[in-house]
């Protein structure tokens, strides 16, 4: 995960089959997959083949994430959630979700103004 303000810090994909989809992408990338714990699921740490490192998630939508688009959604680290909200709104964005809570850090997903569809993320 990268941790500087305005990287893209993270990447999932949220769909209903989840299992499948890892599957897919193990067999197409060569993703190694890890079980996250969602309480009454598991959803997907996708790891790198070649270091390990984990590069994205691939998690069911229920849940925290029944509300999710079914699409590679990026998610950039801003510096402060409540201030980058005011900037969707007073440029032309759109909220899509209310804020979701991932531990102690928060993200919101958006879309701007060309209707591409984006998360936004703070460290807690």
């Amino acid at each position: 995960m990268n941790d500087k303000i305005g990287d893209m810090a993270w990447l999932d994909l949220t769909v209903a089959n989840a299992t499948e989809v890892k599957g897919f992408y193990q067999h197409v990338i060569g993703w190694q997959a890890d079980e996250t714990s969602m309480g009454d699921h598991c959803d997907y740490t996708m790891k790198s083949p070649v270091t390990g490192d984990a590069v994205s998630g691939i998690c069911h939508s229920k849940g925290i994430n029944s509300d999710m688009p079914a699409a590679w959604l990026p998610y950039f680290l801003v510096a402060n959630i409540s201030d980058s909200i005011l900037a969707v709104n007073a440029q032309g964005g759109e909220l899509l979700t209310d804020i979701k809570l991932a531990g102690k850090d928060q993200y919101i997903v958006i879309k701007d103004p060309a209707g591409a569809v984006c998360a936004l993320y703070q460290k807690g």
